[in-house]
């Protein structure tokens, strides 16, 4: 080995390195996740399905994600995590490219399933690893960057599937998994931190080279909700997600009102994955609010849940005005091209009073839940030992997937069966409002973490510093 590669490996160029293909990697797991519903019409119309069946197959690949990343995440905090991280991309790899290979729907369905079994890997053991890489003053920030990362891997699958996948669903499906088995070889290159790397309590024990040994133990899993702030996080999320859950469906919501317009489904599929795409841009807002929460957090110890309780409940008027909002007089070329439609769209932005008020409405609602999921990755981190964290990130998000998948489930059926009395796109915007109610007990139930969070963080701060100051258990 040169002097030069010595250098590099474990140094700080190796280190941002590792950060960089884990974001991407984070990113195109959720890209996988958005491309069935950005092109349902197109996809239902070559398998000869329906729309509410492909809805079935996306609340089934979120639920299967959630189910196995309980185990992904228990895994990942006792044994080697980037071996976890690389077979399980792989998995996820192989079910995208196959569903793009499916010509029935139980083929789509079973690959689907296929697909989400390596999902859960990369959301809890990677939680787990990017956790370890982040100081608490910053984790905030951190953690929006790789929240952000998981935002735009949905937007990019929403809009390849929307724009390569108006006439043919197949090639978006195949493209998102030759970049996954990219970048997991990619991710061999990587950096592997130690468990509480960025922990300052840990620090003398790392710098000595003595290892952090604690790993979990079954027995420790019921004891990790003695914690009550574990708790308020883990209920929040299934209330929370049954909301985020339907708005998987506002593609389908605008797609249904080009639609109304008169324009034909491939045009429609394609101007409203544009107009979706342009509307998250509101996402990028988590940024700042995972700034906030550090700042606030370092003179606040219940900071983190104030915020996110905040976020939630400020969200639930814009995403009502946004829903309901018409989309009179857009223009654009019936049967034309992406690259002449993308042109079209932006101009629609500033001379369409109606698409201008939807962006701006989309903007602030998701300005607000940008608040939610970098401050509470980052909550669950400050009170969780650096052994626990993937297991209970895997709980949540075992309940979030039940919500989330409910969510997204549910309000096709909703929406149809109030199509009887309301024809569409009206139909969908009362579904998509009704859900909203769900964002309600998810804050409440925030504000219950305000009053636990600081007691759980300083026990958890107690323990890493009595660790910090061994060389192991």
């Amino acid at each position: 080995m040169t002097a030069a590669s010595s250098s590099f490996v474990g140094g700080r160029a190796h280190k941002i390195w590792t950060i960089v293909v884990f974001i991407v990697l984070a990113s195109l797991d959720n890209a996988a996740i958005a491309v069935v519903p950005a092109m349902i019409l197109p996809t239902a119309e070559a398998l000869d399905t329906t729309s509410r069946a492909l809805g079935f197959v996306t609340g089934t690949v979120i639920l299967v994600t959630a189910l196995t990343s309980v185990a992904w995440g228990y895994w990942g905090d006792r044994s080697d995590r980037k071996r976890l991280l690389f077979f399980g991309t792989l998995v996820w790899a192989v079910g995208s490219w196959l569903s793009g290979a499916a010509s029935s729907f139980g083929q789509l369905f079973l690959w689907q399933v296929v697909m989400a079994l390596g999902l859960g890997a990369i959301a809890t053991v990677g939680f787990s690893v990017i956790s370890d890489f982040v100081s608490p003053r910053r984790r905030g920030l951190a953690m929006s960057f790789w929240g952000l990362s998981q935002g735009i891997g949905g937007l990019f699958g929403a809009y390849l599937a929307s724009q390569a996948g108006a006439t043919d669903f197949q090639t978006p499906l195949q493209v998102i998994a030759v970049l996954g088995v990219i970048f997991a070889l990619l991710y061999l290159t990587t950096y592997q931190a130690p468990r509480g790397f960025a922990e300052p309590s840990l620090r003398q024990l790392h710098e000595s080279g003595a290892e952090y040994e604690y790993r979990i133990e079954l027995d420790q899993v019921p004891a990790l909700f003695e914690k009550r702030t574990n708790l308020w996080l883990v209920l929040q999320g299934f209330t929370a997600q049954i909301a985020y859950g339907s708005l998987i469906w506002v593609e389908f919501l605008y797609q249904n009102k080009v639609l109304e317009q008169g324009y034909d489904t491939a045009t429609a599929t394609k101007v409203g994955g544009l107009l979706g795409a342009v509307f998250r841009i509101g996402a990028l807002f988590s940024i700042l609010a995972g700034h906030i929460g550090d700042r606030v957090q370092a003179r606040d110890l219940a900071g983190r849940a104030k915020i996110s309780a905040i976020g939630l409940l400020g969200a639930v008027p814009f995403f009502l005005i946004f829903f309901f909002l018409p989309l009179s007089g857009i223009t654009v070329t019936n049967g034309a091209s992406t690259a002449t439609l993308i042109p079209e769209v932006a101009l629609e932005l500033v001379t369409n009073p109606f698409v201008g008020a939807a962006f701006l409405t989309s903007m602030l609602a998701l300005a607000f839940t940008s608040a939610d999921s970098p401050n509470n990755f980052a909550l669950i981190s400050d009170v969780n030992l650096p052994e626990h964290r993937g297991t209970v990130f895997g709980l949540q998000n075992l309940v979030n997937g039940l919500g989330r998948s409910t969510g997204n489930a549910l309000t096709g059926p909703v929406a149809t069966a109030l199509e009887r009395s309301l024809t569409p796109p009206l139909n969908w915007a009362v579904g998509l409002a009704l859900f909203q109610v769900w964002f309600l007990p998810a804050g409440w139930m925030y504000w219950k973490a305000t009053k636990t969070s600081p007691a759980d963080i300083k026990a958890n701060n107690q323990t890493l510093a009595e660790r910090g100051s061994r060389a192991g258990p």
